[in-house]
């Protein structure tokens, strides 16, 4: 079993630049940035690599340690897990503000937890700015670096004090990392890889309680507030030998809505990790039913390529509501009629009702994510079709010759004919429901292409 990355914490109040920093040294754009303060609530970890050592980040939400309004409570008690494996903390202060109480009660704080601290004034953009770092020797912390997380200015010098200091574990010589990092991975690594998940849907649906229910811990921050979660939180777990990445998303809301910097952001970042997941969970407020936002969503999960499982979450509230899943279910039906293939799931991830039943959904798509079609069955199955079922559009007809699959994650096929033209829409629907009825691929959409081939190719 490889050996566990060193973590080091990244903390600090509102809006001082720890998401920036965190962009910056894990080489990536995963951490949402922005001018409003508290963009970043939930923990991030990211992956980072200097001078042949590897380790991880980990990105806190923004701590004012004096309140006791909910989410400030709920953002300290995530930095708290933050901290218990890491190996050393970066505290982040901003060097164009002047100290705050929240700056020196924090400090207080991590001093008395006995990590390895470092300290780094922030946004000194200019080295004439480096000549006022008297002041915060107040903050009882050493050693003190001036930096520039946007710029880059200063970090080697943090990084090579974190070497020298035994806080970074050897790892594999940064060369040898990107050359394994070129190369494509091999069918092996490519099975063995986590199953990416992304769970998604509009603010307040229960996503993050449904992460936190899968995980198994408080993994990310729940609250009745709408639009809690921001950033995508990625956490893995292996679960009966099979390994599975997480993903829970910002709610997305519809464009008009999305007045703030960072909810727009937030909408960003999550298609852009939907695009990433092998499969998407479309999350829905039972008791609320399905609304015009829920196929929206869907529509995004499609365009994707994931594979999708509807979810509908609440059912306790909706059974005091007097609703029923035949109900809902018809009502999902009818809104994401482009989503029939996609197998419904209904849940209370409040009260943890019904989680087996998603697990067994979950690894039934997976599979028939990854399900190739040995080429004897494919073309058994392809003797047994009759186009002529079909309703064919006006003008020439498409002579069809024969199908191959050419990929899996998504199922794609090849299907070889006398002229290279998307297929009609018809003729895509008629070889979509016949290959679903002969070989299921539960909850994941088929690619179909066509290839010219035959005499009358050209």
């Amino acid at each position: 079993m490889p050996t566990p990355l060193p973590i080091l914490a990244i903390l600090g109040r509102p809006n001082v630049g720890k998401s920036t920093l965190f962009n910056r040294l894990t080489r990536s754009r995963r951490a949402i940035v922005g001018d409003e303060p508290g963009i970043t609530r939930d923990r991030l970890y990211g992956e980072a690599e200097w001078r042949g050592r590897r380790f991880l980040l980990a990105d806190t939400g923004g701590i004012l340690p004096a309140s006791d309004e909910p989410l400030p409570r709920a953002v300290l008690e995530q930095a708290r897990r933050a901290l218990e494996p890491a190996r050393a903390v970066l505290l982040v202060v901003d060097g164009r503000a002047e100290l705050s109480a929240a700056d020196l009660q924090l400090a207080e704080w991590l001093r008395r937890t006995g990590k390895p601290l470092l300290l780094l004034v922030n946004k000194l953009d200019d080295l004439r700015q480096e000549q006022n770092l008297g002041d915060y020797y107040r903050l009882g912390i050493q050693p003190i670096f001036a930096v520039s997380a946007e710029q880059g200015r200063g970090l080697d010098e943090v990084l090579d004090a974190l070497v020298e200091a035994g806080r970074l574990a050897p790892g594999p010589a940064a060369d040898a990392a990107a050359a394994a990092e070129a190369a494509p991975p091999s069918a092996e690594e490519e099975e063995d890889a986590p199953l990416a998940i992304a769970i998604i849907g509009r603010p307040n649906v229960g996503k993050s309680t449904l992460l936190n229910r899968l995980l198994g811990e408080e993994r990310s921050i729940v609250t009745p507030i709408p639009g809690t979660t921001r950033d995508t939180v990625d956490a893995e777990l292996e679960r009966q030998g099979r390994r599975y990445r997480l993903l829970d998303t910002a709610g997305i809301r519809r464009k008009g809505k999305t007045r703030l910097l960072a909810e727009k952001l937030s909408v960003v970042m999550a298609r852009r990790y939907l695009r990433q997941a092998d499969v998407a969970l479309l999350v829905m407020d039972m008791a609320e039913g399905v609304t015009a936002l829920d196929a929206t969503i869907a529509g995004y999960a499609v365009e994707s390529g994931s594979s999708c499982i509807l979810v509908g979450n609440k059912s306790d509230l909706a059974r005091q509501a007097g609703k029923t899943r035949v109900a809902f279910e018809r009502q999902v039906r009818s809104r994401c009629k482009f989503l029939a293939y996609a197998p419904l799931v209904t849940l209370s991830a409040a009260e943890g009702k019904g989680l087996p039943a998603l697990w067994r959904a979950l690894d039934e798509v997976a599979g028939a994510r990854r399900r190739r079609i040995p080429t004897a069955e494919l073309n058994r199955f392809f003797s047994t079709l009759d186009f002529q079922r079909a309703s064919a559009p006006a003008g020439r007809k498409l002579k069809i010759y024969y199908l191959s699959q050419v990929g899996v994650a998504p199922p794609t096929f090849l299907l070889f004919a006398s002229r290279a033209q998307p297929l009609h829409f018809s003729y895509q629907r008629f070889l979509e429901n016949q290959l679903r009825r002969a070989f299921g691929f539960a909850g994941t959409p088929l690619r179909i292409r066509v290839r010219a081939s035959g005499p009358s190719a050209g």
